[in-house]
């Protein structure tokens, strides 16, 4: 039983995987350099700018593709 669970969980990651978009990839490539940015600034105000902007990132890209991997994209609200 222990090993079906396994089984069942790397085909549902697996599936997720494969269902992301090019469009979620290269926002989530921009969306990481920006929180790079963010934790290298010693300015509050611009590391907490810089985070909201990768959130936003990650946000917009998740709506290209109608919702589709949106499961864990952050809201902006």
């Amino acid at each position: 039983m222990r090993l079906l669970i396994i089984a069942a969980a790397a085909c549902s990651a697996l599936t997720l995987a494969a269902c992301e978009s090019k469009a979620d990839k290269q926002a989530e490539v921009k969306a990481d350099s920006l929180e790079a940015q963010a934790a290298a600034t010693p300015n509050e105000a611009q590391e907490k700018a810089l985070n909201k902007e990768a959130d936003k990132v990650e946000q917009q890209a998740g709506n290209v593709d109608g919702g589709a991997t949106t499961a864990n994209t952050p809201t902006t609200h």
